[in-house]
């Protein structure tokens, strides 16, 4: 099986890695550096920094689905990272507040599913509304898939895979997955990303 494409986590952090060498490596003065220095936080404050810094990021948005026994759900995701090659893993964050994990605690699969910037509609009916109210697969197109999970017709690609691990990780869980399955279209869309969903409500409190 291939790699799956790693998400844009490792890509930013190397920019900003690039931008602090060259700016390292740039020509000043000692009073430049002097001045540069002192304006410099002194690095204590730790939370805030990462909160700026994962704030530039425009990561990917993934929608989540699964099901256990009869009960189906799914769910907007950006807490998401491909972490082996080879073998080929996934780790996708779910909060503990959020009907889908509920559900994917009992479930052995998940499928995630890449959204097209055409399907802003579904990342708003993933994100926005909860399985706790209503059955978001009535308001969509989709069909059973592998294991009679649900697929998402309209999403331009997805992959499946066995849970392997369960990783409680703060205030969401990890799960681990084996992908083993999935579709790509042959000529993608622009993904839907976190800039462009960032206005959303979420069903749940994260």
């Amino acid at each position: 099986m291939r790699a799956f494409p790693a998400t844009p986590l490792f890509g930013a952090l190397s920019a900003l890695t690039g931008v602090a060498e060259r700016r390292g490596s740039s020509s000043g003065s000692k009073e430049d550096v002097a001045t540069n220095s002192a304006s410099r936080s002194d690095g204590t404050d730790g939370a805030e920094a990462f909160e700026q810094l994962v704030g530039l990021l425009d990561y990917p948005m993934f929608v989540v689905t699964t099901r256990a026994g009869a009960e189906r759900s799914g769910c907007l995701v950006g807490f998401t990272s491909q972490i082996s090659i080879d073998p080929p893993r996934f780790l996708v964050g779910l909060s503990e507040k959020n009907h889908t994990y509920q559900v994917a605690r009992e479930a052995e699969r998940l499928v995630v599913h890449v959204l097209g910037r055409r399907d802003l509609e579904l990342a708003r009916l993933f994100g926005e509304e909860t399985g706790d109210e209503i059955d978001k697969f009535d308001r969509c197109a989709w069909h059973d898939g592998p294991d009679g999970l649900p697929v998402l017709d309209d999403a331009p690609g997805w992959f499946g895979g066995r849970i392997l691990e369960r990783l409680p990780l703060g205030d969401h869980v990890a799960f681990l997955i084996e992908p083993d399955i999935g579709h790509m279209d042959a000529d993608p869309p622009s993904l839907v990303t976190f800039g462009a969903v960032r206005h959303l409500e979420a069903g749940h409190e994260a």
